[in-house]
């Protein structure tokens, strides 16, 4: 399987506005998001992406074909919701770059794409010498959730191994509505972040 990693940036990006938000749609679908979504919603939503030179999204291509997608941006560009948790801490969101989605689709999975997308982001990160730390947040789902998956295993062992520290203590909420529900609820997310080295 011959799968090209492609890094675009900045106004670069439009063309694969409506990629990752198919993307989203799909994959966020899965536990533990279980994003009911809509197209409309997405392109809006992703538009943030075009407001700065430093986005990046990095690729993974199948020929034409966008089959992955990973995302980072300044945290400063973000919604209040992702830099409230950093305002007043030793960490602002001045010096923050923050990572977005991160999606793949089930058959290409477990070929190091997942590593790739963090090396991409990171070197961009770094790259740009005004961050100090990269961060992403996660939903936090109870165990006993009803839309667990039998044998579903979190990706936290693969984010410690890339470097990452879970900090319970920097915590926000978004809203969406569930595949069960019938309007949007609050959902926790906390964060997990690294230093640039």
């Amino acid at each position: 399987m011959d799968i090209q990693i492609k890094s675009v940036t900045g106004n670069c990006i439009k063309p694969y506005i409506k990629d990752l938000a198919r993307l989203r749609m799909e994959l966020f679908r899965d536990f533990p998001y279980l994003y009911d979504g809509s197209l409309e919603y997405e392109e809006e939503y992703l538009s943030v992406y075009l407001r700065s030179r430093q986005t990046i999204i990095v690729l993974a291509l199948d020929g034409a074909r966008v089959v992955g997608a990973s995302s980072g941006m300044p945290m400063s560009i973000e919604s209040e919701e992702v830099k409230a948790p950093f305002v007043n801490t030793a960490i602002p969101p001045e010096r923050v770059f923050y990572f977005g989605e991160s999606l793949l689709m089930k058959a290409y999975r477990g070929r190091g794409i997942g590593h790739l997308f963090f090396d991409e982001r990171e070197m961009h990160a770094k790259l740009l010498k005004r961050f100090s730390h990269t961060a992403f947040c996660a939903v936090v789902r109870p165990d006993d959730h009803p839309g667990r998956p039998a044998g579903y295993l979190p990706l936290d062992p693969f984010w410690v191994k890339r470097g990452y520290t879970r900090r319970p203590d920097l915590v926000t909420s978004f809203s969406w509505q569930d595949l069960n529900e019938t309007q949007e609820s609050l959902k926790p997310m906390v964060f997990w972040i690294r230093e640039i080295s």
